[in-house]
């Protein structure tokens, strides 16, 4: 594996193996790898010739200054990772190569980037499409992977690759979890071991959701699980919404959808986590 920092190196190199009719793969990262990455580098790996893993942590997409600082780095261990993965090319580019000026560039997909995540984090997806569409030009993939632990961000990535009409295909993979059930997250590094027990009751809580809405409606699920975050200790609901899983709107009855998503924000101590559930 071959670790670059530039994209004009980056794209030197790519224009080689393109020209030899090779597939390319990218796997767009914010580093501290951990398992759920390592499954869309196998997935890029087993279907592409080539695979690219950006490694940046994108200043535009936090509006917590806070968060930014405290976000893992661990390029080292991240590299030897993606070499066990088998990927061809790390990509660690520095901040100013990849904003050598201001982005300025605003982002709409209303109403898919205004609910949920877009509401609690104002301009959070216009900076992911930002340095997602950034690395979508510097690479020019065949084929790009997200998981679908970040359910609202692979629904607006869609959209932006439909309008931008970006020639590419946009692969989602099932979110990884720990064997006692808790999402695979880099966020997790930051908990304390009280704090991951108590992260515990998210992924529980879900689960036990899916089964209480075979037999309840959905604002009683809403509900349920609501209450169930709210007796948990250590943990602050953020929202818990069930909605279409293409529109990513609020359903107020299983009907309304044959694709019902239960998406869930939860503060563990100061860590928020994310994680989602499918119901039919």
């Amino acid at each position: 594996m071959k670790v670059v920092h530039t994209i004009k190196d980056l794209q030197t190199e790519l224009e080689v193996l393109k020209a030899q009719g090779k597939k390319v793969g990218l796997v767009p990262t914010m580093g501290a790898l951990h398992a759920g990455h390592a499954s869309l580098v196998r997935r890029s790996v087993s279907e592409n010739a080539v695979t690219v893993v950006s490694i940046f942590v994108n200043p535009t997409q936090f509006n917590d200054k806070n968060d930014l600082a405290k976000y893992p780095r661990t390029v080292e261990a991240d590299c030897r990772l993606l070499e066990e993965c088998g990927a061809t090319f790390a990509f660690v580019p520095s901040v100013e190569e990849m904003y050598p000026r201001p982005d300025t560039r605003k982002f709409s997909y209303a109403p898919l980037d205004t609910v949920m995540e877009g509401a609690f984090r104002p301009g959070h997806f216009n900076g992911v499409c930002q340095i997602v569409s950034k690395l979508f030009d510097a690479v020019m993939p065949d084929r790009a992977y997200f998981g679908e632990k970040d359910f609202q961000q692979l629904a607006i990535i869609r959209e932006m690759v439909r309008q931008m009409g970006y020639k590419l295909e946009i692969v989602g993979c099932p979110i990884v979890r720990e064997q006692d059930g808790l999402a695979l997250s880099s966020r997790n590094s930051r908990l304390s071991t009280e704090e991951r027990g108590n992260a515990l009751n998210i992924s529980r809580t879900l689960f036990a959701s899916r089964s209480f809405a075979s037999s309840h409606p959905v604002a009683e699920t809403c509900k349920m699980v609501e209450e169930a975050i709210a007796s948990s200790p250590g943990l602050r609901l953020e929202y818990f919404e069930i909605v279409d899983g293409d529109t990513l709107q609020k359903i107020n009855d299983w009907k309304d959808t044959a694709y019902a998503v239960g998406c869930i924000t939860v503060f563990c101590g100061d860590v928020r986590l994310i994680d989602n559930i499918k119901y039919n």
